[in-house]
């Protein structure tokens, strides 16, 4: 009589995560891709607290801090109002809420007088985080 050793237990297959990576590198590429990615802010600034509804937003934005610096695209100061100023159309003004209203209004004039028809002031809702 011959005994043979036992057999080793077969391992069951386990499920293979796989599939699952894909989905989720799939699902993380089209979220970046379907993304609307806002560019960052030239300087910190806190918006004035407003009423009303939000528009659409504009692709031209002037900033400006609390301490009166301009910036527009990649272009700082006087080169900012003058960039604006060659680009037509209506422009989005996002303002510090610490710059004072004399200030505003004579920027408000100074691109009125460089040919700015129409400027939309950015505004945060009241009580809304800055």
């Amino acid at each position: 009589m011959q005994i043979t050793p036992p057999l080793p237990r077969r391992r069951t297959a386990r499920e293979s995560v796989l599939p699952m990576i894909n989905v989720v590198f799939l699902l993380l590429i089209f979220f970046l891709m379907t993304a609307q990615i806002e560019p960052a802010a030239p300087f910190a600034l806190t918006p004035p607290e407003g009423e009303g509804t939000p528009g659409t937003p504009t692709p031209r934005v002037l900033w400006v801090s609390a301490a009166g610096e301009l910036a527009f695209d990649d272009q700082r100061g006087e080169a900012a109002l003058a960039a604006l100023a060659a680009d037509p159309g209506p422009a989005l003004l996002r303002a510090d809420a610490g710059l004072p209203a004399a200030e505003l209004a004579a920027l408000l004039a100074r691109l009125g007088a460089l040919g700015v028809t129409e400027i939309t002031l950015s505004a945060r809702a009241p009580g809304a985080a800055p």
